[in-house]
């Protein structure tokens, strides 16, 4: 991608804050229509290693990216140019439709567009791990609806055995909002990376800029059109910053907890995670198979006490089940804490039964489970509750636009919805 540059005369039209899906759609809806917009990215633009040191300063800093609940929980957010696509499993859903169009936001053209653009589809045969095929054989056995998942993937581009995904790709094939920041950069667009915004500059009630820290110096970049796209803790952290918002903010956090177990003969580990599962919307409940790189899973492994599996990396199938969670906890200006509801863990304890026969299906053994973490952290300035139905926050001129508006309980990967409100809005504010 471009190399990170200076802001330069004449005034940014728009200054996008964050380049997670959200902000990168709108900054190049609005770059291509001729504003000049300023990209504001906390994290560094740096090309994307595939190693695990880079992956830990990207989501794993402490207070940053990665969040303890006071359940012991993990939070994790892609604090990167690129955002979360960056380190996510790649896994596209299609929003919602009805769900926002209730507000009165049409996605229907913008996901048409999208799909026709983007590299979106189920992974071709020679590209699902055996781990994928094997649990995909037991859940069939069963009974159940198991089928691919639409992945954000170029496969040709894309290695067989290799499990870089959540690392970062390195090769170019898994697709992230980074490819959007190329395009708003080649249309006159400026990221500015390790910018830190601290608060939203109003005057009379209109939004007027961003201060910002950068290179240790606290900066001003002003425009009559502010975007938040920090995501479901950014955004609303810089809401309360900016006297906009109370001083915290419940949210949703999609929980995930991993099955795990191990079957003999099997030469896994290196793999696309969430190649194929399972979808019950109604119940909120999703499955698929999570298989993860060596430190991941040895990590989850220690931290269920299961340390008489820290070696059996290659031979365990892992099945992910996720809920839709209800609205609840804070986001406060320094921290994050969401426990779970009754009604959460029966879910989860739904989702295991089934994962659990999945894996007894396989012919799993010394199965254990990992401690719930969150997926997707949103909902904490939903729409009608924090934006309206424009997506404007608290001033006009400024407007929010990432995980943090989804309007209730989610429970879906959210990259594909984020980029077709980022397209819709951007499309809106140009005109």
């Amino acid at each position: 991608m471009p190399a990170p540059t200076s802001p330069s005369s004449p005034a940014p039209d728009a200054i996008v804050v964050g380049s997670g899906p959200g902000g990168a759609s709108v900054a190049r809806e609005l770059a291509a229509r001729g504003l000049r917009v300023l990209i504001l990215e906390q994290g560094s633009a740096a090309p994307l290693k595939g190693t695990l040191v880079q992956m830990a300063r990207i989501g794993a800093v402490p207070g940053k990216g990665a969040f303890i609940h006071r359940d012991a929980s993990l939070l994790v957010q892609g604090i990167n140019a690129g955002g979360s696509s960056s380190i996510n499993f790649a896994t596209a859903a299609d929003p919602p439709l009805a769900r926002f169009a209730a507000f009165g936001i049409d996605l229907a053209p913008a996901l048409q567009a999208l799909r026709a653009e983007l590299p979106i589809g189920p992974l071709p045969d020679a590209l699902v791990g055996p781990a994928a095929r094997r649990i995909m054989q037991g859940a069939l056995a069963l009974g159940l609806d198991w089928r691919k998942l639409d992945k954000m993937i170029r496969p040709q581009l894309c290695r067989p055995g290799c499990w870089r995904c959540v690392y970062g790709c390195p090769f170019g094939a898994k697709w992230s909002a980074r490819d959007l920041l190329d395009q708003a950069c080649g249309h006159g667009a400026i990221l500015l990376d390790q910018a830190r915004a601290t608060r939203v500059l109003v005057h009379n009630g209109k939004a007027a800029g961003v201060e910002y820290m950068r290179g240790g110096k606290l900066e001003q970049a002003l425009a009559p059109l502010v975007i938040l796209a920090g995501g479901g803790v950014g955004s609303p952290r810089l809401l309360h910053a900016s006297g906009l918002r109370a001083r915290s903010s419940s949210l949703f956090t999609d929980p995930v907890v991993a099955l795990m177990g191990t079957v003999d003969g099997l030469d896994g580990g290196a793999e696309v995670p969430m190649a194929a599962g399972l979808r019950l919307d109604e119940a909120g409940i999703s499955l698929a198979d999570m298989t993860l790189p060596g430190p991941m899973y040895q990590a989850f492994t220690a931290q269920a006490g299961r340390f008489d599996r820290l070696f059996a990396h290659s031979r365990t199938l892992s099945v992910m089940v996720k809920i839709a969670d209800q609205a609840g906890g804070a986001v406060g200006p320094r921290w994050v804490d969401k426990t779970l509801h009754r009604l959460d863990r029966d879910k989860l304890a739904e989702g295991e039964a089934m994962a659990r026969a999945i894996l007894a299906s396989c012919g799993a053994t010394h199965v254990f489970k990992s401690r719930h973490f969150a997926a997707h952290p949103g909902g904490s300035v939903r729409i009608g509750d924090g934006v309206d139905a424009n997506l404007q926050a608290g001033a006009a001129g400024l407007y929010v636009c990432d995980a943090s508006v989804i309007p209730g309980p989610w429970g879906l990967p959210p990259t594909l919805t984020l980029l077709c409100l980022g397209t819709w809005l951007g499309q809106r504010l140009a005109r």
